[in-house]
């Protein structure tokens, strides 16, 4: 096979790529950091940034960039490519992510923690933070879990059933209005018609993934595969016989849980419990 001819030179990688075309756009422009925040209203530090790689911005900047350099449609264009670029997410996970981006259904069962599809911005970077994770590596992972939640967006979203033990609800953010933010999104999603929301109260007995997170991913092609991990072990399970048993021990604790009506009573009940403001 020959060789494959570059054309440009420019990085294949979308993150790297998006990068370059905004330094490029911004010499061509002949235009300043400084300069470029006093036209569009938004930090010289965060362009910076954007221009590094360390962070991709939002839709709205990318937009008044686009706007800004007269490539309408091209930033934006680039920027989603990015986001959903599986590159970005650390080495274990990234072949799980090119299956969950192609998944036509899913389920999942969280032990301690809302699956990262369901977590708010606030609860994503506190639990990223407890995992070690800091500056430039702190804000790109931040980006990325946020960004898979798009999946579950708009009239083709996939469906997807969670299955959240208590523990979940009751391991609380040290920020009161953070977590009242992450029990609100819960309840939110929860009225989205694609998804199906269950809890698992405490005293509902010993079952088969007492600690195991565990995301069932149904493919295009008729295939289901398993992701199940814990604190440090994670494992993407592609067997059917294996994906078979995963699945009737999930469905043995779904009969186990609340129904989506009582389950979501149960977290505007643990709402209640929350204080709106922050205590001095």
């Amino acid at each position: 096979m020959p060789q494959r001819r570059v054309v440009t030179g420019r990085s294949q990688e979308p993150r790297q790529r998006f990068a370059e075309e905004l330094r490029l756009l911004r010499a061509e422009r002949g235009v300043s950091l400084k300069g470029l925040a006093e036209e569009l209203g938004w930090d010289a530090s965060s362009f910076g940034k954007m221009e590094s790689g360390r962070t991709l911005g939002s839709p709205e900047v990318v937009e008044a960039l686009d706007q800004f350099y007269g490539t309408p449609g091209l930033l934006l264009a680039l920027w989603e490519l990015a986001m959903a670029d599986p590159s970005q997410f650390k080495e274990r996970y990234r072949r799980y992510m090119v299956l969950e981006a192609e998944a036509t259904s899913l389920w999942h069962y969280s032990v301690t923690m809302p699956p990262g599809l369901l977590q708010a911005p606030g609860y994503v970077r506190e639990a990223l933070v407890a995992g070690g994770l800091k500056g430039a590596e702190l804000e790109q992972q931040v980006e990325a879990r946020i960004g898979r939640q798009k999946m579950l967006e708009g009239e083709d979203a996939p469906p997807f059933r969670v299955i959240l033990f208590e523990a979940v609800l009751r391991n609380s953010l040290r920020d009161p209005r953070e977590w009242r933010t992450q029990l609100e999104y819960l309840v939110e999603a929860s009225e989205r018609p694609n998804i199906t929301l269950h809890v698992l109260p405490f005293g509902s007995g010993l079952h088969g993934l007492v600690n195991t997170n565990v995301m069932f991913l149904r493919l295009s092609d008729a295939r289901t595969v398993a992701y199940a991990e814990n604190d440090v072990w994670g494992e993407l399970v592609e067997e059917t016989s294996r994906v078979e048993r995963l699945h009737r021990t999930y469905d043995a604790v779904r009969d186990l849980a609340l129904d989506p009506v009582k389950s979501r009573t149960f977290i505007l009940r643990m709402l209640e419990e929350v204080p709106c403001e922050q205590s001095t």
